[in-house]
Formats: structure tokens, sequence, C-alpha cells
């Protein structure tokens, strides 16, 4: 396995943020009690996540303008 050029500047790519914030989203809903998910549709959280990591995987493909 070996690192990209730029792997000190991958915080600044959309992809590394855009799983971060999938991340997120999955820990806060866990975090969440079971009485306010009962308030949310079924599927919305996993459907947003999976957004998400989508976006995740097009900001990956697009040249993001990081320096080498």
């Amino acid at each position: 396995m070996k690192l990209i050029p730029n792997w000190r500047q991958a915080w600044r790519m959309f992809s590394v943020q855009a799983m971060t914030i999938a991340g997120a989203m999955q820990a806060a809903w866990v975090a969440i009690p079971p009485d306010l998910k009962s308030h949310v549709p079924d599927g919305l959280v996993i459907g947003l996540t999976v957004t998400v990591l989508a976006l995740g995987i097009v900001g990956r493909l697009v040249d993001q303008g990081v320096s080498k």
C-alpha cells in the first residue's frame, strides 16, 4: 500500500470530509434516544448517509485543486 503524494492535505479533500460526515451521522443516530428516533421516517438516516458517501465518491473523482 502506498499513500497518495499529497496525503497531508487529505483533510481538505471533499471525499475525506464526506466520509467523516457520514460516520458522524451514523454515530449521532446511535446516540439518539429511541423515543426521538421514532419521529424520523424509516430509512431517512440511511438514505442521507448513502447520499453523502456517493457525493464523496464523486468528490474523489473530481479535481479538487489540493496542492501536491
